[in-house]
């Protein structure tokens, strides 16, 4: 009895020596104690960068990065380790970045970053890189120093652009939220973040995606749709090689179009089609203007000058960015053209009821319908040749 003990004490030893490099014996894997440290690591990163103290960021890691992001106003940064991969004295972490922007931002933005990190001479982990996660979109710091302009109701962020240059889309946005409250009242942020990158491959780079899926498109607004109080505010990004070559009324034709779509953004849902949310955005966006139907939807009226008069309303498909330019400039000149007829025969105020009718529904399916009976006193098919003849008094 006493020889067996021994030997199963030895044995029981000799198990914990075997794998003391993996799980001390009662205790945690090694592999849960390094996301651990990594993540006390990335703690005090986080701090630091919240107190702006370069230094700080600079003992837990390559700081030159800071620089980039110095400019812009946080109340919120913070990092969550998702997943560790270790090599020896190296490290891969995988982990949720989640940042707000002060004043505007009433919920973090979360985004997916992979950082690289390496033991040093003291056994402590140091972040040797970070950057946006495979498939996940750059931040704005991600592409160089970010400048910041404020606006009366607006914060501008960019990079690679003169400060004159933003002071200009401040004033768009400036411009912008007033139009909108007009129409939509006041229930809502009032205010916009708008990001402008260096180029296109600069914006497709923050909405990851091709560039080639946002070739002529001006500017683009993100967000969730349905979006609670208690949320990030939408970002407006600007391609500013297609924004440089409208003029004056053009950009601030867009930049209100795109404003409108923050702040009717609560309202959009999954019930809402494109040719609602795209057509009013630019109803609101050409409104007051004096812009004529003739002038502001050139393919719409070629159309049907040659007796061409769409079918039915346009599809989300038609707003796809992949088709040609033509298909999507008829798409958006024919929702606006809905919603200007709405706005000319029943009013302003139930063109906004409507709005929100429609996205008051959780699902597609009989939304418009339900909307246009309750709000309009009409029907789907109704409404579409009403839509029709509109078209051809309109621009024939």
């Amino acid at each position: 009895m006493a020889g067996r003990g021994r030997g199963s004490v030895s044995g029981v030893v000799a198990l914990c020596l075997l794998l003391v490099s993996l799980v001390a014996c009662g205790g945690k894997p090694a592999a849960d104690s390094a996301k651990a440290d990594v993540q006390q690591v990335l703690d005090r990163r986080a701090a630091a960068v919240l107190d702006r103290d370069k230094a700080a960021v600079g003992k837990t890691g390559e700081s030159g990065w800071f620089d980039e992001l110095s400019a812009v106003p946080l109340a919120a940064w913070s990092y969550r380790v998702t997943g560790l991969h270790r090599s020896g004295d190296m490290a891969t972490a995988d982990a949720e970045l989640r940042y707000q922007i002060q004043g505007y931002d009433q919920a973090p933005v979360t985004v997916a970053r992979t950082l690289s990190l390496s033991l040093d001479a003291g056994g402590q982990w140091y972040v040797t890189d970070e950057k946006p996660a495979k498939k996940a979109p750059e931040q704005l710091w991600d592409q160089g120093e970010v400048l910041v302009v404020r606006g009366k109701h607006s914060m501008v962020l960019g990079v690679g652009q003169p400060g004159e240059a933003l002071h200009r889309f401040a004033d768009l946005a400036d411009s912008a939220v007033p139009a909108v409250s007009d129409v939509w009242g006041t229930e809502w942020p009032g205010h916009v973040v708008v990001l402008v990158p260096k180029s296109l491959e600069g914006m497709a780079g923050l909405l990851g995606s091709p560039a080639s899926s946002y070739r002529g498109i001006a500017a683009v607004t993100t967000g969730e749709t349905g979006a609670p109080a208690q949320a990030p505010a939408d970002r407006i990004i600007v391609n500013p090689d297609a924004y440089g070559l409208l003029g004056t009324l053009g950009k601030q034709v867009v930049f209100t179009h795109e404003t409108t779509h923050v702040a009717t953004r609560s309202d959009t849902s999954a019930a809402t089609p494109l040719w609602l949310s795209e057509g009013f955005a630019d109803w609101v966006g050409y409104r007051g203007t004096g812009r004529t139907p003739e002038e502001a939807a050139p393919e719409l009226w070629e159309a049907i000058t040659e007796s061409r008069v769409p079918a039915a309303l346009p599809t989300d498909e038609d707003f796809g960015f992949g088709g040609s330019a033509t298909g999507l400039a008829l798409a958006y000149e024919g929702g606006w053209m809905a919603c200007r007829m709405i706005a000319d025969r029943w009013g302003e105020e139930r063109l906004v009821e409507f709005y929100r009718a429609v996205g008051a529904h959780k699902k597609r399916p009989g939304a418009v319908e339900e909307a246009l009976e309750k709000v309009l006193d009409t029907n789907l098919e109704d409404f579409t040749a009403q839509w029709q003849d509109y078209l051809r008094v309109q621009l024939d």
